[in-house]
């Protein structure tokens, strides 16, 4: 369908150097869906792809406010994920980040015109939410993980 052919042309075949960050408040992690087409979803934190020449902090301070209309602030690196899912493949930096101004409001992804935005839903969840959805639709570090604090330990 039309966004799974937009998806490819603008992020696929090619390896992404992509930052996400992992904001806990309250026991619940903030995530954004993204609609894959053909009817799929996939929830992930927030983040996006690096622009050359930007620094990683930069660049998720950037993704940051594009997506949940946020000002962060970049903490600990936590972990590296190879994101391989043809026609995708990205290397992932996953940081903490704490919020410093904002409120979060589902942003745009400015790669893509208004009418083909992939960005869908904003919510703040639980483990427990995390668990009740379809394995192939959150992202795969949350696969495992018994406690949202596995994840910035």
């Amino acid at each position: 369908d039309k966004i799974s052919k937009e998806i490819e042309s603008k992020f696929g075949h090619q390896l992404r150097s992509r930052v996400n960050g992992v904001l806990i408040e309250n026991e619940k992690i903030l995530m954004v869906k993204h609609l894959m087409g053909n009817g799929r979803e996939f929830w992930s934190t927030p983040g996006g792809g690096m622009v050359y020449g930007m620094n990683a902090a930069d660049n998720l301070k950037r993704e940051f406010l594009e997506e949940t209309c946020l000002t962060i602030e970049v903490g600990e690196y936590l972990f590296v994920h190879e994101f391989l899912k043809p026609p995708l493949h990205a290397i992932e930096l996953f940081f903490e980040v704490k919020i410093l101004d904002g409120l979060a409001v589902l942003g745009k992804d400015p790669e893509l015109s208004n009418t083909d935005q992939i960005l869908a839903d904003i919510r703040w969840m639980s483990i427990e939410d995390l668990h009740s959805l379809e394995k192939n639709s959150i992202h795969r570090i949350f696969w495992g993980i018994k406690s949202l604090s596995e994840l910035v330990l």
